[in-house]
């Protein structure tokens, strides 16, 4: 029996985000339709414009929320907070939130949304594995070397393709709801381990190169990278990589029953397609 809530249609937030496409490729092909909030959508979302968030939960009652950039910078807990009492305001009854792994300062938010007074669901997520080949670390694969201030610290990569499965059981499913499932791959890899293995997975040398904070952040400025960026990755390399996520969880097979797939299986998948390929 198809299930009555798959057939309201699904806010996404996000929606053209490396989490956010994804859910939205997957509940059209179940065909539960999925609208689309970003600022190139039609109707567009800003999360800075309160404006445009009424226009988009017209007729709404589930929503996935993803913040950008991220949930650890000020004043994410204020905005989100702001929109899911807006949300619950139109008739929203249920919300599922990606939420950041280790990032004490996403813990506010997420308690926000476990407060709100609808069925919520937490995705707080480790260290997507799309990061190298969807983000800003793509080009320095492509160039065969990637510099950042992190040395041996071991973290358990997510695959964005889990995240998106977990958030469309949570979107369109029963026995999700009060859940706070912790997402990780199933092993351990230290930055350098994993540019090894893309190594491996490409066929060529991609070295890997440790900087101080200080350096990497040097680095970013003299390429015009916005300061608020420049902080957000100095706090992400210094503060939440400083081994509180050393561990495996098992949000993954508790969501969906299976185990989540390996970082050797999306770089040998990813590699396939050409995009780390030397321009």
């Amino acid at each position: 029996m198809t299930n009555e809530r798959e057939q309201k249609t699904i806010l996404v937030l996000g929606g053209t985000g490396k989490t956010g496409r994804r859910i939205v490729e997957r509940l059209r092909r179940r065909g539960v339709p999925a609208r689309v909030g970003s600022r190139s959508a039609q109707q567009p979302f800003d999360w800075t414009d309160q404006a445009t968030w009424a226009p988009l939960l017209r007729d709404i009652d589930t929503v996935y929320v993803s913040y950008y950039p991220d949930l650890a910078v000020p004043g994410a807990p204020e905005t989100v907070g702001a929109f899911t009492e807006l949300a619950v305001a139109s008739g929203v009854s249920r919300l599922v939130l990606l939420s950041g792994r280790g990032e004490e300062e996403a813990q506010v938010t997420e308690g926000l949304v476990q407060s709100s007074g609808v069925e919520w669901t937490i995705l707080r997520s480790s260290w997507f594995s799309q990061n190298f080949s969807e983000d800003y670390l793509l080009e320095p694969v492509r160039g065969g070397e990637v510099v950042l201030p992190v040395g041996t610290v071991p973290e358990p990569f997510v695959d964005a393709d889990d995240i998106a499965e977990v958030a469309v059981a949570a979107l369109t499913g029963n026995g999700h709801a009060g859940q706070l499932y912790e997402l990780t791959g199933p092993r351990l890899l230290t930055f350098g381990e994993a540019i090894a293995e893309i190594s491996t997975a490409t066929g060529r040398s991609i070295d890997f190169v440790q900087v101080s904070p200080g350096q990497y952040a040097d680095a970013l400025t003299a390429e015009g990278v916005p300061v608020g960026v420049v902080e957000l990755l100095t706090y992400l390399f210094t503060t939440v990589l400083d081994g509180r996520n050393g561990h495996l969880a098992d949000g993954v097979q508790r969501a969906l029953g299976r185990a989540p797939r390996d970082f050797a299986d999306y770089a040998a998948d990813t590699a396939a397609t050409g995009v780390w390929d030397q321009e």
